[in-house]
C-alpha cells in the first residue's frame, strides 16, 4: 500500500510522495517570498527584516541573510535564535523543521538539508522521500561551503571547518573539518589566547 501525501508525512520521517497538489501549491506559495526577498535592494534592510519575519516560523532579533538565499519551503519550517548571521547563497532545504541557535554564523555557501531519498533504486525512481530535522546549537560557525546533512545534530559553540560535510552528530566545544566531518579537536585555552596562527586576541576584549 502506498503512503498517502498528507503534509504530516512532512515531519515524521516516513516515506512519502511529495507531488501532492496541495502541497506543491503551499510550497509555491512560500517560494514567492524568497523570490521578493532576493530582489531587494541592499538598502532596504527594513524591508528584508518584515520579510524574514513572515517567512521563517520563528526568527529572533537582529539575524540577517545575505541575499541570494535559498530555501525549498521558504523558510517556514526554521527557526532561528537571535543575532543569527548567514552569508549569501545560504541554501535551506526545509521540507522539515531546521533549528539554528542564537549568535550562530554560517558563511557562503552553506547547506543545511532535511530531505533524503532511498538508496533502493525503484523506490528513489518513483520519487519517494522522507525528512529528519536538523539542529544547530549556539555560537556555532559553519565556514564556507559546509554542507550539513538530514537528521544532524550539532552542538553550541562548534566551529565546522570550510568545505566539510556533516554526517554524524558533533558534540558542544570542538573543532570539526573534512569529508565526513571528523573532531579535529576540542577548544580550550590556546583558542582563547590566538585568533589566527600565531595572531594573539588582546586579553581586553574579553569581557568575563
Amino acid at each position: 500500500m502506498k503512503p498517502s501525501n498528507n503534509n504530516h508525512r512532512l515531519h515524521t520521517g516516513e516515506l512519502y510522495l511529495p507531488d501532492d497538489p496541495k502541497l506543491e501549491q503551499e510550497q509555491t506559495d512560500y517560494m514567492e517570498k524568497v523570490y521578493d526577498y532576493n530582489q531587494t535592494r541592499p538598502n532596504e534592510k527594513e524591508k528584508r527584516q518584515h520579510l524574514l519575519k513572515e517567512m521563517f516560523t520563528d526568527i529572533g532579533p537582529d539575524c540577517y541573510i545575505e541575499p541570494p538565499f535559498h530555501s525549498s519551503f521558504g523558510g517556514h519550517h526554521v527557526h532561528f535564535g537571535k543575532h543569527v548571521y548567514a552569508n549569501f547563497n545560504l541554501t535551506l532545504v526545509d521540507d522539515t523543521h531546521i533549528y539554528v541557535g542564537d549568535y550562530t554564523m554560517m558563511a557562503p555557501n552553506v547547506t543545511l538539508a532535511t530531505a533524503g531519498h532511498p538508496i533502493w533504486p525503484s523506490l528513489r525512481q518513483n520519487y519517494y522521500q522522507y525528512n529528519a530535522p536538523v539542529h544547530i546549537g549556539k555560537n556555532c560557525w559553519l565556514g564556507t561551503g559546509v554542507i550539513v546533512l538530514p537528521g544532524i545534530t550539532i552542538g553550541d559553540n562548534v566551529v565546522v571547518g570550510a568545505g566539510s560535510i556533516v554526517t554524524k552528530d558533533l558534540p558542544d566545544n570542538v573543532v570539526a573539518v573534512g569529508n565526513p566531518a571528523h573532531i579535529l579537536r576540542k577548544i580550550g585555552e590556546h583558542d582563547r589566547e590566538y585568533y589566527f596562527k600565531n595572531r594573539q586576541i588582546d586579553p581586553e576584549l574579553f569581557e568575563d
